[in-house]
């Protein structure tokens, strides 16, 4: 089994919570959520970001305003709905629990306790 196919997996299941995450905190340009993710050590390529930024917007969690650039091309800054702030919250739920099911899952089990024990003062 090849262990770099499992790995991509849990990522992509975390990437929209995370670049929602990101663009929570405030107004972002794409390549800034590129440069965060990369520091989180979460890589993330242009062609994975822009479809899922799109997806986003015309599910309406997130809009975009236009930022003139004097080197170049207009930027687009994109922030959270009110919509997407909603989201948001059930989707942190569902990580929270999660998260804690899988620490609950992943630590050594007690040792069950013995008779004698349960019999002690």
């Amino acid at each position: 089994m090849d262990i770099s196919n499992t790995q991509s997996q849990m990522r992509k299941g975390v990437l929209e919570f995370c670049i929602l995450s990101i663009i929570r905190q405030g107004e972002v340009y794409p390549s800034d959520l590129v440069d965060r993710m990369k520091a989180a050590n979460l890589h993330i390529l242009e062609g994975t970001l822009y479809p899922l930024l799109t997806r986003l917007k015309n599910a309406e969690l997130l809009t975009y305003r236009w930022v003139e650039s004097n080197s170049g091309p207009p930027r687009k800054y994109f922030v959270m709905t009110e919509k997407g702030l909603a989201f948001y919250g059930e989707l942190e739920r569902t990580w929270n629990e999660l998260a804690d099911a899988v620490k609950v899952l992943t630590q050594p089990a007690a040792p069950p306790e013995t008779e004698n024990n349960q019999n002690q003062p």
